[in-house]
């Protein structure tokens, strides 16, 4: 059969997408469903066609996946955040450990990957420290928060996320009303007019310290020592949640409140320039070994290392998950006290310091000039001393240290251990190219990304290193999107 637009067809679901759409199969063709999950049985009307595969939307479910809940939020089939929240929470864990798997075969080359089990949320809600929530008017004429539709810039207005901390709402209703109370505009995308664009909000944790950064499309906000105040008076340390770094009961309370400029027609949402408001420029939050995930040399009881993180700053978003895989990349990298590190794409050097107590040294490198600022701070606030770190591409510097041939690294000493921490697009080739060179005795790969992960172990594969394990974890519950911790060792130098 021919399938073409329009057509009704009912349909198997037997498998889920890298995007979470349903896939199933019907005479040869392939088909994408938005909202089917496996052991859906559905009617679904074709909506676009192409050669071997099609799209189609779900228009009745005949049966149900035995797996399908009903999502807690009342927008997460149209806010772009949660693309399987209708899947229960076990199995959204099965499909990421599967995916890291399946690439890891397919686009790896590996065989049977050896993985250890995937390291789950204990409570699959309100991990996010930080969110970024675009201000639109809408068409019944109010001002509203939310996140955009996927793949659209269509707000859906929400009013509390159930990812994010609960003081979020708290803060985003605020600065609503007082939007309302001075007659300020929201941004208009398509006028490039209007002042606010976004409310950004960050949490520490472990400190119960909020960041409230206004990114605005002007050179200032009107009446911005009234939001200021209305924003110290509406979270002056009333609100308590659970912190689920320490277990305790803990305030949250206004840290830092700052101005973003972002004047620029662009779809990138913080600009260049700061205005501070209230504060540092800055909050704190605290992350620390987990035992349970590091078996390696550590004496006594692990330390938290403190970090002080800007509106600018990367930091990973879910600090309780982010102390396991950390933990789990400092397990792999087998530290004794002894070794050299190399952290490459250390970002404000989280993983760096981490490794810094179990390690004989550390280096961080961080294309980002800013970023390489906020590390250096980091390490001078907790005293460590036996952590440096240098700008530039690792691609381009690692070769000059190897050389010798360059001044400002002549004290830099060879890598025992490189941890590499890439983007979403994985390595650039030089860099793997470098890290050859280099030839430590073991890499340790923390990706954001099964397939570019998959196709970097493939290339140190087939120059001198061997895959030993994998293992992922999930730090955004409800999403597709995986971490993944891997360890590989140098051929040459591989223990018996």
């Amino acid at each position: 059969m021919n399938f073409k637009k329009n057509d009704i067809l009912n349909l198997k679901i037997d498998d889920i997408g890298v995007n979470g759409e349903g896939i199933g199969h019907a005479e040869g063709m392939t088909f994408f469903v938005k909202d089917a999950l496996p052991g859906d049985l559905i009617r679904a009307g074709v909506t676009k066609v192409k050669k071997t595969y099609a799209y189609a939307r779900l228009i009745e479910l005949i049966e149900e996946s035995p797996d399908r809940v009903k999502p807690k939020c009342p927008v997460a089939k149209t806010c772009g955040g949660c693309q399987i929240q209708h899947l229960s929470y076990e199995k959204q864990l099965e499909f990421k450990e599967r995916r890291v798997r399946e690439n890891l075969i397919r686009i790896g080359g590996i065989d049977s990957p050896t993985m250890e089990p995937i390291v789950g949320m204990d409570d699959p809600w309100h991990f996010r420290n930080k969110e970024q929530f675009p201000i639109r008017k809408l068409k019944d004429g109010r001002i509203h928060a939310g996140f955009f539709a996927s793949r659209t810039h269509s707000l859906v207005p929400v009013d509390e996320c159930l990812l994010g901390k609960e003081i979020n709402a708290k803060v985003t209703k605020c600065v609503l009303s007082f939007m309302d109370e001075h007659s300020i505009p929201p941004y208009d995308e398509r006028e490039h007019s209007g002042v606010v664009r976004h409310v950004l909000i960050r949490c520490g944790f472990s400190t119960g310290e909020v960041m409230v950064c206004i990114v605005i499309n002007a050179d200032m906000l009107p009446h911005s020592d009234a939001l200021v105040e209305r924003l110290e008076c509406c979270l002056g340390g009333e609100s308590k949640g659970d912190d689920a770094c320490n277990g305790e009961n803990i305030e949250y309370k206004i840290k830092d409140i700052s101005l973003n400029i972002n004047k620029e027609k662009s779809n990138v949402i913080l600009g260049r320039k700061q205005i501070q408001l209230y504060g540092e420029g800055y909050i704190t939050d605290e992350l620390k070994l987990q035992p349970e995930y590091y078996h390696g040399h550590m004496e006594g009881e692990p330390e938290a290392v403190s970090f002080q993180i800007s509106p600018l700053s990367f930091y990973q978003v879910n600090p309780i998950q982010t102390q396991k895989l950390y933990s789990i990349a400092c397990d792999y990298a087998n530290l004794t006290g002894n070794e050299v590190v190399w952290d490459l794409y250390c970002g404000i050097g989280t993983i760096s310091l981490f490794a810094s107590s179990l390690a004989k040294e550390v280096y961080g490198i961080e294309i980002i000039p800013e970023a390489i600022e906020d590390a250096k701070r980091n390490a001078r606030l907790n005293g460590i001393e036996n952590a440096e770190f240098f700008v530039g591409k690792a691609e381009e510097i690692a070769p000059l240290i190897v050389s010798g041939d360059n001044s400002l690294y002549s004290g830099v000493e060879r890598p025992d251990v490189v941890i590499v921490d890439p983007p979403r697009k994985g390595c650039d080739e030089k860099l793997l190219d470098a890290i050859c060179t280099l030839s430590p005795d073991r890499v340790v790969y923390v990706s954001c990304d099964p397939a570019t992960l998959a196709r970097d172990v493939k290339y140190l594969c087939e120059h001198g290193f061997e895959f030993v394990k994998a293992r992922a974890v999930d730090q955004f519950g409800h999403s597709t999107h995986v971490e993944t911790v891997v360890q590989l060792v140098n051929i040459g130098v591989k223990p018996d």
